[in-house]
């Protein structure tokens, strides 16, 4: 590919998300319609999900933890490099398992604290488009509120 036809290539690309900032993508395009729509119970499966990854994870990472550490210090000890190569190795291996297993536990909490903080909006929302007496707000008193 010339210069030229790179340049023109990103100019192309340029121009083309240019065009699409700010608005929605035409129907029927792949860019769907525009709005987000995320269910309570697909939440609360990805959820679930992370937090037995991590749970089967932090099993099976364990798994050879303590041998490898006794196979490490009997070779360093036998006077062989490989001996703190493999306490490297398995130093690292901890600390990598570790960030994975945090990860999984982050996402899975963040989406609990997100299930549980859309549950209290909607309480909020509901009870806010309600009159003193409790009664439901009608169209034009709810269109008083956003004027």
């Amino acid at each position: 590919m010339a210069w030229d036809e790179w340049e023109q290539a990103k100019a192309r690309v340029q121009q083309d998300a240019a065009m699409r900032l700010n608005q929605v993508a035409p129907e029927g395009s792949s860019g769907g319609d525009g709005d987000l729509v995320v269910h309570d119970n697909v939440l609360g499966a990805l959820g679930n999900a992370a937090h037995s990854l991590r749970q089967h994870f932090s099993t099976a990472s364990d798994h050879a933890r303590q041998n490898t550490f006794d196979a490490s210090i009997q070779l360093f000890n036998d006077g062989l490099d490989m001996g703190s190569a493999l306490t490297e190795l398995h130093d690292a291996w901890n600390t990598k398992a570790g960030t994975l297993k945090e990860a999984c536990a982050h996402i899975s909490n963040h989406l609990d604290y997100t299930r549980a903080e859309h549950a209290k909006d909607s309480v909020k929302i509901a009870t806010d488009m309600r009159t003193v007496g409790g009664d439901e707000l009608s169209v034009s008193r709810i269109n008083d509120y956003y004027k």
